[in-house]
């Protein structure tokens, strides 16, 4: 058993990586040359992510695991392209940094896998281990022409007995107001328990009605607010617009109950469990899906004063 808190240098699936371990038995492992994605969270060393189709393949193709942050949106947009604070971007016919739906639309950013995140530090302080990254989205003439709003994306993971928080923030570069649509997708798995044994809670009010395409019509319906629910035979691909205050999504199966909190930023959420994978996501999100066009933005980062949001996922023992 880990007597404090650690922080170790690893290799994962070729990539150089960063452990952070607790004494209650809880390690992250971060990528930040694969797009600071948390690649791995385990508890008595299992573990609680769904891997899909691994590291690698998310490095090379943005195919989702793990923990990734989706910047500069989550989930995905209308068209080849978008419209904010009076800018207009066309998106080219293809683009290395661009990731496409089923429907061929732009989902989850330009980030995905991103190898040029700077480590600010690795290091343990009183009571937690912590990891601090850079991402210079400015110095990137690529990803400024997708998205010509010059700043840095920091992120912080910060992981605290049983605790893993992730701090974002976004640091205006330029005389440009930047702005703010990104999100998290966190695929969490009970192993050793059935899917359909699995117990939600979802704290929500108001669910947004979507298209064909999953993209937000402008209208809205009552929720139904989950508490220790089955999962049993449910799937979801659902957007909520409206949460309780200081909103905690748990999944709970066997001994291990796991709870993300959001806990400061995120307005809306995507809850996301397909029947044929055996993980449920409750994703943070600072802005609903197609936040451009829609007129979803509602925070903007300005030179001079940062925007930061901060999520959590906490793991404990039941029964």
């Amino acid at each position: 058993m880990i007597r404090e808190h650690q922080v170790e240098r690893v290799r994962m699936d070729g990539f150089d990586a960063i452990r952070l371990d607790s004494p209650d038995g809880v390690a992250a492992t971060f990528v930040p040359g694969a797009g600071m994605v948390c690649c791995s969270l385990t508890h008595r060393g299992e573990e609680l992510l769904g891997q899909r189709r691994g590291l690698r393949v998310y490095a090379e193709r943005g195919s989702t695991m793990g923990v990734p942050i989706l910047h500069p949106w989550a989930n995905r947009l209308g068209r080849m392209g978008y419209a904010i604070d009076g800018v207009e971007v066309s998106f080219p016919a293809e683009d290395p940094l661009l990731h496409r739906d089923g429907n061929g639309l732009p989902i989850h950013g330009i980030v995905a896998g991103a190898p040029d995140w700077q480590v600010n530090r690795a290091e343990t302080t009183v009571g937690a281990a912590v990891l601090e990254a850079t991402l210079d989205l400015g110095a990137n003439p690529a990803a400024m022409r997708l998205f010509p709003f010059p700043h840095r994306l920091v992120v912080e993971a910060v992981l605290a007995r049983n605790m893993l928080a992730w701090r974002t923030t976004v640091r205006a570069t330029a005389a440009v107001p930047v702005p703010i649509a990104f999100g998290y997708h966190p695929y969490l798995r009970l192993p050793g328990v059935p899917r359909e044994e699995w117990r939600v809670t979802l704290p929500v009010r108001r669910r947004m009605i979507l298209d064909e395409r999953r993209l937000p019509t402008g209208e809205t319906e009552a929720a139904e607010r989950l508490v220790d629910a089955p999962l049993g035979e449910r799937m979801f691909d659902d957007l909520f617009v409206e949460l309780d205050p200081d909103a905690a999504f748990v999944v709970e199966g066997g001994t291990r109950k796991l709870t993300v909190r959001f806990d400061a930023g995120y307005r809306c959420a995507v809850v996301y469990a397909p029947r044929e994978d055996d993980v449920v996501c409750f994703e943070p999100m600072t802005a609903p899906t197609n936040p451009f066009d829609g007129g979803g933005v509602r925070f903007h980062a300005h030179p001079g004063a940062d925007f930061s949001a901060t999520f959590s996922v906490e793991i404990s023992n039941v029964g």
